[in-house]
């Protein structure tokens, strides 16, 4: 592990008067640069993590640094009473490069699938005479707010906070038969992510998703399209849906539209964008610092070359988690872009992921027994190599220890 001399000797303040919302490794980040973080005692780590797929473009970017300095010493905040440059050219730059009419900036993607939730039930109260049910997946993952959580289908979480608000009923992802079956004169959308994160790593398979935009058209229903881990470049293209060959009528994008600053966005076709002044806003939406971050990661994401480099770089890693599976004997690698999982046949993930992090890299478990794999999109083919190292090396520590049971 690499180790850099700390010529200020810092000391990490005390964690004790945080809430304790997560289980965090006794381990406090001081700076990041690009793909790594480097704690107080001066430890570099490979982030394969980046805040969840927040930093696309890595840890404090310059072309970020500098876009929030000139806004800060512009203008931070107007109002949302107001308009601001940044909001406008940020939302007529995501316009311009998708299928989608009108933007709604917010903080969070949950607060972004709030608004969608929220826009989907406007829309079938004027159109579809009161219909206001969204139909999501079971593994689903929208969000943390009460809505969100009940539209998810992680287990457990209709429980944890209940009671949940109704109206969201679950089908199983790429079986059209269990999405058909919920269908009713109370049905006015449809809600999916194109690859489950949360549940680790699960695509949508290309056929179910266009036989899924013919049943709603079908049916006079709204299609969502999650895509606050998927987009902004995740999964190789700048939204994931373009993949796919359809167009959802509403999107929402999330994590790394703003590369690391707070912001996210709900984006709608002009023939569902039904909200009228007083429906939706609050403090924060749109707020020009957020924005002109959010305008500087786009650009960035849009220059010639960039996904095409991104995707190069996308498919070493794939390839070199495929024949680590297959010389480990462990199992399927799934996922696209810089959106990848392996599966470890057995729940070994968080002993690797403990493992890793002791050795240098940052690594997440979303489910037991796989691994999940978020760099930065800009990542370079030597820290792809050196994460790979670091990774095979952890897995084969956990796999040469003695378990329970065996």
């Amino acid at each position: 592990m690499h180790i850099e001399t700390n010529p200020l000797a810092l000391h990490p303040p005390s964690t004790g008067s945080l809430m304790p919302i997560a289980v965090r490794p006794d381990l406090m980040f001081l700076r990041g640069e690009g793909s790594h973080l480097f704690d107080y005692a001066g430890r570099r780590y490979l982030d394969w993590v980046q805040g969840w797929a927040v930093n696309c473009l890595g840890h404090s970017p310059t072309i970020l640094i500098d876009a929030l300095a000139r806004q800060a010493a512009t203008l931070i905040n107007a109002s949302p009473a107001f308009f601001n440059a940044p909001a406008a050219e940020l939302a007529t730059l995501l316009t311009t490069h998708s299928c989608f009419d009108h933007v709604f900036f917010g903080s969070s993607g949950a607060e972004a699938n709030e608004g969608a939730i929220k826009l989907a039930r406007k829309y079938g109260r004027l159109r579809k005479q009161g219909a206001h049910e969204i139909i999501t997946f079971t593994h689903g993952f929208h969000g943390r707010t009460l809505a969100t959580m009940s539209a998810s289908g992680k287990p457990g979480w209709d429980r944890l906070f209940a009671p949940m608000p109704a109206g969201f009923p679950k089908a199983v992802l790429n079986d059209l038969a269990s999405v058909r079956a919920l269908i009713s004169v109370n049905t006015v959308a449809v809600m999916l992510e194109p690859i489950q994160g949360e549940a680790g790593v699960i695509p949508a398979d290309p056929a179910f998703v266009r036989d899924l935009r013919n049943l709603c058209d079908e049916h006079g229903l709204l299609l969502i399209f999650d895509e606050v881990q998927t987009g902004c470049g995740r999964t190789g293209s700048l939204f994931a849906y373009e993949q796919f060959g359809i167009e959802p009528d509403i999107m929402t994008l999330g994590k790394g539209i703003g590369g690391g600053i707070p912001l996210s966005a709900l984006l709608a076709k002009r023939a569902c964008s039904c909200f009228e002044p007083g429906d939706q806003g609050g403090t924060y939406c749109g707020n020009p610092l957020a924005c002109a971050a959010g305008l500087a990661v786009m650009q960035a994401l849009a220059e010639p070359g960039f996904l095409a480099s991104s995707r190069q770089v996308a498919q070493q890693l794939k390839t070199e988690l495929h024949a680590l599976a297959q010389t480990l004997n462990l199992g399927e690698v799934r996922g696209r872009g810089m959106l990848l999982a392996l599966e470890l046949g057995a729940d070994l993930g968080q002993a690797v992921v403990t493992q890793a992090r002791e050795d240098g890299l940052l690594l997440n478990s979303p489910r037991p027994h796989c691994l999940r794999f978020m760099p930065a999109l800009n990542s370079r083919e030597d820290e792809i190599a050196e994460g790979m190292r670091i990774l095979r090396a952890a897995i084969e520590k956990v796999l040469a220890e003695p378990r329970l049971g065996t």
